[in-house]
């Protein structure tokens, strides 16, 4: 192949593996106890994971089926079945065996970490993608696998591009650490402004110093009330349970469920259901609700999903595990009453009153309307509102620039590795030795071991007639 550097030659992946074989085609029941059987859920990112959980096996099951895979450390580990391209280089003594949805390579004469990034290149995982069958669940035959391309450099640049990849994807596996860590930092700053906002603390500075005082028992800002939900909303109502397949009637008027409240926002694109407006005003009157009105799902878990319904629908109607309410404009903003919600002391202060079957929590209706809201005057309420949707927004954008930073830093890895079997990463020496000498000794080496098993088996077989010959005589 022309354009690959000199010493450099392409060849196929069976011709470097002195062993490739999948994993038990028919495994044994699993057992309670016993050695491990690995399968495709048990390799990601790069790594072996026990603790995922796997098959166990007995341990005459287990030299039953390690006769046919033989793992040994140093080993490379490949996904050929669902969750394809995953590797792992096997770096423990401890005995476990395979399931069909896994290979195991064995490439005694180069760096196993070579084989491994070779195969987590983008050229090789195009092409595993490229030979899969199947439907359901795509899988790559061991024929086709020993059939892929591979580019084989020189095996002392071979050790210098490990050797470089090992370093810079070590600096990108830090950096995506980092980037990954950043969300959970803005949902904590995100629930620290929350509880900011409805401590008083917020607009502290906004009240001026003679309104900092907080009251002793309430710890509020003395121009503040506690009040009830249902003294500040002029409904506190939870949803309907249709009846008799009202989705399937040509209905217009949309139906909410819990699964449409998503990040705190109506997702009604998401499986959208109807009533008809009949159903609507007549068996499900009660459960009318109108843009603007606050919701909140109250059978979890989880609880403490929160939304304002949007002008999307001029009227909406709504599942029995939400309550909606809505706020007396003279005295509650909606948004305000929001971001209460959101913060979530509504959901903390009822959960050890909360019933419900097992594995379902429920918050009653009754348990809603007597919730209690730290109620700030008017214009505090409007000053908290814009203060909050300022940091949001502000959270919002460093959000979305994390998002995009990952993205290039999960195409920095394939970049970096489309450059290293480029020969691009490293330098190349001329006096390196030519690769097409390293694979001529990988076939030799190959002769001389099927040479020998060939033998073995040879005097196996003439070992066993002599003790037949022996027990007749």
């Amino acid at each position: 192949m022309s354009s690959l550097p000199k010493g450099w030659i392409q060849t196929s992946l069976g011709e470097l593996c002195s062993k490739l074989t999948d994993g038990s085609h028919n495994p044994p029941k699993a057992k309670d106890s016993g050695l491990p059987m690995l399968s495709a859920k048990n390799i990601q990112n790069g790594k072996l994971y026990f603790e995922l959980g796997s098959r166990l096996i007995t341990e005459e099951e287990f030299i039953s089926e390690d006769k046919r895979t033989r793992i040994s450390k140093g080993d490379v580990l490949l996904t050929i079945v669902g969750a394809l391209g995953r590797v792992a280089v096997v770096s423990t003594t401890e005995k476990f065996t395979l399931q069909r949805s896994v290979a195991v390579l064995s490439v005694p004469q180069i760096s196993p970490n070579f084989l491994k990034y070779t195969i987590e290149s983008p050229a090789f995982q195009k092409q595993i993608l490229e030979n899969a069958k199947g439907t359901a669940q795509k899988g790559i035959y061991l024929k086709k696998l020993r059939e892929l391309d591979v580019v084989l450099p020189p095996l002392t640049e071979q050790k210098r591009i490990v050797e470089k990849l090992d370093e810079v994807l070590a600096q990108v596996d830090t950096i995506k650490a980092r980037l990954d860590g950043i969300p959970s930092l803005l949902k904590r700053f995100r629930q620290s402004v929350l509880a900011s906002a409805v401590s008083g603390k917020l607009t502290e500075e906004w009240r001026g110093e003679e309104k900092r005082i907080l009251d002793e028992v309430s710890n509020l800002p003395q121009s503040w009330q506690i009040k009830a939900a249902n003294e500040v909303c002029i409904k506190v109502q939870s949803g309907s349970t249709p009846r008799n397949d009202p989705f399937n009637q040509g209905g217009t008027v949309p139906f909410l469920k819990v699964y449409n409240i998503v990040n705190q926002k109506v997702d009604f694109d998401y499986k959208p259901q109807f009533v008809t407006t009949d159903t609507h005003q007549d068996k499900l009157k009660r459960s009318i609700a109108f843009p603007g009105d606050v919701l909140m799902n109250i059978v979890g878990p989880p609880l403490g999903k929160v939304a304002i319904l949007t002008e999307q629908y001029p009227e909406w109607n709504l599942n029995q595990a939400i309550t909606l309410f809505r706020a007396n404009n003279e005295l509650l903003i909606n948004k305000y009453l929001y971001f209460v919600l959101c913060e979530g002391a509504l959901v903390r202060d009822v959960m050890p009153e909360t019933k419900g079957s097992v594995g379902q929590i429920n918050i009653s209706l009754t348990q809603c309307r007597e919730s209690k809201v730290p109620l700030p005057p008017l214009e505090e309420q409007k000053e908290i509102v814009r203060l909050v949707d300022q940091y949001f927004a502000f959270a919002d954008t460093i959000e979305a620039q994390v998002k995009k930073a990952q993205a290039r830093v999960n195409n920095l890895t394939q970049s970096i590795l489309a450059k290293a079997f480029r020969g691009e990463l490293v330098p190349q020496d001329p006096n390196d030795e030519p690769a097409d000498k390293l694979l001529e000794r990988i076939a030799q080496a190959r002769i001389e071991a099927e040479a020998l098993a060939k033998a073995a088996k040879k005097a196996e077989t003439a070992r066993k007639k002599a003790e037949k010959a022996a027990a007749k005589g």
